[in-house]
């Protein structure tokens, strides 16, 4: 991409606005020009954007259907159907293009399953036709509107009952070593079947929240465990398979412990050759205190040839009366700016569809999505979560640069992408009671704009 010599005076900015107590929902609700800036001072807020100084490439942003997110589309009439699909997946709705998805069952799902019959280690019986019912007609369809941008990825809760050390696909447990091999293979046969499917698996991740024991479909792997099975079993079989091409996340858990696993795992070249990089979910934050964004930046910092991807994220604690609480939007806005500013290449919100109970959830871990459905009348409920999220992923095009960003205040937050077409996104978000006024500097040209309170602003030019 090349570094924008353009010159930007009288170049428009159209301002798009998301905004608590008003009708703003990714509106257009300004059209500004640069003209030459002049020295900003102290008592004035400003977003400086500095289009030489680029980092790392965007590959997309999506969310997970699961079987939750199936279950309840399927309730849904033709018309709500439609309405959904292109409110997540078209240029007239916010663009996702990353699909998360589960190897058998998860917690979001009428009950546990797994693709053979227990105790069938040579997976002789291995079969996709569960998913084929709901979720897998539902991810075609979202395919078909995302086209050739597509990432599609896949993570395991947990192997077979009969492969792990608790002989139980819930409550932790580990997986037993005379099984590496066998759940190894679990995987290829997965991407085998789904690509028979013809939906391409861009990647997986080795085992979902590694170090969480949970009432749900979990598995424990310390970070040895995990770089062991990743260079002895995953990668080589993967590899032998023809399955090279394929990208292995490591993690795909909270940012507390996430430098320790880095550490162990991209320190051994054997493992980290066949590693594309670590996965991260937003929970740490369940024992107190803020997000660890500086931990994503020391791994980009020490790492820097591992990608970050943002695998997981959603409001727990499901409550139907606060849909609309704009905290739960500030949340993701928070964090999106935060991750990509600290290197993350993609981010994955959870289920993108979840009912009025906000499940089904075989375990009762009830939690909020961007879209909801009443399935008691049909209707589809939209959070202002579905319109922060959509800042960035209706105008930040796969492909495009993050572009060097600070602010001059604490009070806004704000990243930038360059679009291969040479296009620029400033997102900013006020998490503030206040307006305000904030200039946006990009090299030697300014533009003024205000910002309501508790809103996000997507700035195009």
């Amino acid at each position: 991409m090349e570094k924008v010599t353009r010159s930007l005076i009288e170049q428009k900015v159209e301002v798009y606005t998301t905004a608590k107590d008003t009708d703003f929902r990714l509106s257009k609700t300004n059209e500004n020009v640069f003209v030459n800036s002049t020295q900003p001072t102290e008592a004035e807020i400003s977003v400086f954007v500095n289009p030489n100084k680029t980092f790392q490439e965007f590959l997309g942003i999506g969310g997970a259907i699961t079987d939750a997110a199936a279950e309840v589309f399927s309730t849904l009439g033709k018309d709500k159907q439609e309405e959904f699909l292109k409110a997540y997946y078209s240029d007239e709705g916010i663009n996702y293009n990353i699909i998360r998805t589960s190897i058998h069952s998860s917690d979001f799902g009428l009950g546990s399953h797994t693709y053979i019959e227990e105790g069938d280690k040579d997976l002789k019986t291995f079969s996709i036709e569960k998913d084929k019912v709901k979720r897998i007609p539902m991810i075609k369809r979202a395919k078909a509107l995302i086209k050739e941008d597509l990432v599609f990825y896949a993570s395991p809760w947990s192997p077979p009952a009969f492969m792990k050390t608790n002989n139980d696909m819930l409550h932790g447990g580990k997986l037993l070593p005379e099984y590496n091999q066998a759940w190894a293979n679990y995987y290829v046969k997965f991407i085998e079947a789904y690509e028979a499917e013809d939906i391409p698996v861009w990647g997986v991740t080795i085992q979902n929240e590694p170090m969480a024991v949970q009432r749900w479909e979990s598995c424990i792997y310390t970070a040895e465990e995990e770089r062991d099975f990743l260079k002895n079993y995953l990668g080589p079989t993967f590899e032998k398979n023809g399955l090279g091409d394929k990208n292995i996340v490591v993690w795909d858990h909270n940012r507390d412990l996430i430098s320790q696993r880095a550490n162990t795992i991209f320190e051994d070249p054997e493992a980290m050759k066949y590693a594309w990089g670590i996965g991260f979910h937003w929970y740490e934050t369940w024992a107190g205190g803020e997000p660890k964004y500086d931990n994503l930046k020391n791994i980009k910092e020490s790492f820097p040839t591992k990608n970050l991807l943002f695998t997981e994220g959603c409001q727990e604690q499901f409550d139907p009366t606060q849909y609309q609480r704009w905290s739960n939007a500030e949340r993701y806005g928070n964090s999106m700016i935060n991750d990509f500013n600290s290197g993350t290449v993609g981010w994955t919100d959870w289920n993108i569809l979840l009912n009025e109970n906000g499940g089904p959830n075989h375990v009762r871990n009830f939690c909020f999505a961007p879209i909801h459905a009443d399935t008691t009348t049909g209707e589809l409920i939209y959070t202002p979560s579905y319109f922060y999220i959509g800042h960035f992923s209706k105008f930040i095009k796969k492909g495009a640069l993050r572009v060097s960003t600070t602010t001059s205040r604490s009070t806004l937050e704000s990243t930038s992408f360059q679009n291969p077409d040479g296009q620029i996104v400033t997102v900013v978000m006020n998490k503030t009671d206040d307006s305000i006024q904030y200039k946006l500097l990009v090299n030697e040209f300014e533009t003024i704009n205000t910002i309501p309170p508790h809103s996000m602003q997507s700035l195009v030019y």
